[in-house]
């Protein structure tokens, strides 16, 4: 720990004196060097990371590099009270039993093959990341994983990783799916529709793409499982012991999320009609159904809040927005994006290519949250130098999802999913083995995003 703290350290004061030396001025160097810190110290310190969230702010504050209104205005405050609702809600759907019953359906799937296993489990995990979060989803699908595996006898931890791959990809096909997507589409102004026509389908397409290749990567696997279902005589057994239908609270809880998911989708035509701001429906809209829910659910309405709301990740994001917002602020990110501008001499493909490949590899190492909170303010500099947005707005957003499965710490559910398999089988991961196949299908994946952003008219 201690080298660890030495290594910080050092590299936020050189990063300092460094921005000083080119020409930066001390606002703006002390803006680069904090926020490096955070960034830094979640990599070494995770556990602890909102401990330099909060003494990075108050640092940034008593050095006047920023003053509170600002703090305030870049904490993204819209973002976190939409996620809060987020959280209300889907603590709403574990309490009624829905990822219960949806791992119930899983189990009761007639004439259950290990093809069969892999297409459920692939586009499962990703539509209902589409649908939650990424880390909810995997929570629930690991369960279904394990309960079939013991089953019939075979080691999950192929399975498992199949399923985390597909929750990243799956993460960024709506702006449900993962903290970035609502707060790229609130930075940039898109809608709920424009994720269903833009990303929802490439998405898709990965998630074909990686059936295709796991596939191939585990036929020992996949073969090992035909032979123990043909052995056991399918899943019979289970599709008898399992009932399914819903209860009253669980039909409700599905009403109440249904008709949210509705009314996401056609916000923007809410929004016109009622002529408010982008995306107000879209961030207020959750705080209404989870004021519903806790009205109708009074005896656990603060149990939602103190044990389904993570405070803990959301007051992190909120310090770490405010600390990005400081660079832009300062003019720091200006400096950067006029650097950038003339290395790339202002062409869109090599911007493009830049910031998916960029933020598809740091969303290996970082968390994918802590990139984009640290790209978007030098894409909002690009618009000040006339460049279009658009493109590199989603160039983010597939990069710093599909960048999350190169490696096994690239994402929340890859970390939640491994400490599940560690604590329930014993199994501990080694990087390798995540690595290969994550590295492989995290690159097509993203290749794929950067042919469509290239060569689709669409994404222009």
């Amino acid at each position: 720990m201690r080298k660890k703290m030495f290594i910080l350290l050092c590299i936020s004061t050189g990063l300092y004196f460094l921005s000083k030396a080119i020409g930066l001025s001390g606002h703006q160097s002390m803006s680069i060097a904090i926020f490096s810190v955070s960034i830094l110290g979640t990599l070494f310190f995770w556990d602890v990371r909102l401990t330099f969230a909060f003494l990075g702010t108050s640092i940034l504050l008593i050095t006047k590099t920023i003053d509170m209104e600002h703090v305030i205005q870049f904490a993204s405050l819209e973002v976190i009270l939409f996620l809060v609702g987020m959280m209300v809600l889907v603590g709403l759907l574990k309490a009624s039993g829905f990822f219960v019953w949806i791992v119930m359906l899983i189990l009761r799937i007639r004439d259950l093959t290990a093809k069969k296993f892999l297409i459920v489990i692939s586009f499962a995990s990703a539509l209902l990341a589409c649908a939650v979060d990424e880390v909810t989803a995997i929570v629930f699908i690991t369960a279904a994983i394990f309960e079939i595996c013991d089953y019939f006898e075979v080691e999950p931890t192929p399975f498992l990783i199949i399923a985390v791959l597909a929750t990243n990809i799956g993460s960024c096909g709506t702006v449900l799916g993962n903290p970035i997507g609502i707060l790229i589409a609130t930075k940039a102004d898109l809608t709920f529709e424009d994720f269903m026509y833009k990303a929802f389908p490439i998405m898709l397409v990965c998630v074909v793409t990686l059936i295709l290749i796991v596939k191939m990567w585990y036929r020992k696997e996949l073969a090992e499982l035909d032979e123990k279902m043909k052995h056991f005589g399918g899943n019979e057994m289970l599709i008898r012991l399992i009932s399914v239908p819903p209860d009253k609270n669980l039909i409700i809880g599905l009403a109440i999320f249904a008709a949210t998911l509705a009314t996401i989708a056609m916000h923007h035509r809410f929004e016109l009609l009622l002529g408010l701001k982008p995306n107000t429906v879209l961030l207020v809209l959750p705080l209404i159904s989870s004021g519903c829910v806790m009205a109708w659910q009074w005896k656990k309405a603060r149990s939602f809040i103190e044990k389904d709301v993570e405070w803990w990740t959301l007051l992190f994001f909120l310090l770490l927005f405010a600390q990005a917002g400081t660079l832009k602020y300062t003019g720091a990110t200006d400096v950067l994006a006029q650097k950038i501008i003339g290395f790339t001499s202002n062409n869109m493909t090599s911007l493009i290519s830049a910031v998916l490949w960029v933020s598809a590899i740091g969303s290996s190492i970082l968390d994918n949250v802590v990139l984009v909170a640290a790209v978007i303010p030098i894409l909002q500099s690009f618009k000040d130098l006339g460049s279009s947005l658009q493109p590199l707005w989603w160039a983010l957003l597939f990069g710093g999802c599909f960048g999350g499965n190169i490696t096994l710490v690239g994402s929340t559910a890859n970390i939640v999913a491994l400490g599940i398999l560690e604590k329930e089988k014993n199994v501990k991961m080694t990087f390798f083995r995540w690595f290969w196949i994550g590295s492989v299908v995290g690159v097509i994946t993203t290749s794929i995003a950067w042919a469509a952003l290239l060569f689709l008219p669409m994404y222009r």
